[in-house]
């Protein structure tokens, strides 16, 4: 298994980072507006399509307010998965600043350069979305 981290330092309060990364409905809007051009919610998964014309189906396993954590697994993806769970971490970095923490854990192998990929991309859309307010 491999594993995946982003820290991304955000000039943004860590109050307005959570409530972007809370709404787990609205990533294509709030986090990802270049990455993702849709997410829908069905039940406790999400679908989430990619502008590169991919949709993932996303479980959502945990958003705990208290903490600033939001854990979910990809359990339908166009790469050949066979695990997927990542966290995002939301922690104040200073004045008016936040660290988030993007973590992933993913199986097989041979999938971690495109999940990195994605994160690393991912994580500069959201840094450039909640820094434009």
């Amino acid at each position: 298994m491999a594993t995946i981290r982003r820290e991304i330092r955000i000039k943004a309060d860590p109050e307005q980072v959570w409530a972007a990364v809370r709404d787990v409905g609205a990533i294509h809007e709030r986090l990802t507006p270049g990455m993702v051009t849709d997410t829908k919610m069905d039940g406790d998964t999400r679908l989430v399509t990619f502008a590169h014309g991919p949709v993932a189906r996303e479980l959502i396993v945990s958003l705990d307010d208290v903490s600033r954590r939001f854990a979910y697994s990809v359990i339908e993806s166009s790469l050949p998965m066979t695990h997927h769970h990542a966290v995002f971490e939301v922690d104040p970095d200073g004045p008016g600043c936040t660290l988030l923490i993007w973590t992933a854990d993913v199986f097989p192998h041979e999938v971690a350069g495109a999940v990195r990929e994605l994160m690393t991309k991912g994580g500069e859309d959201i840094k450039r979305t909640l820094e434009a307010g």
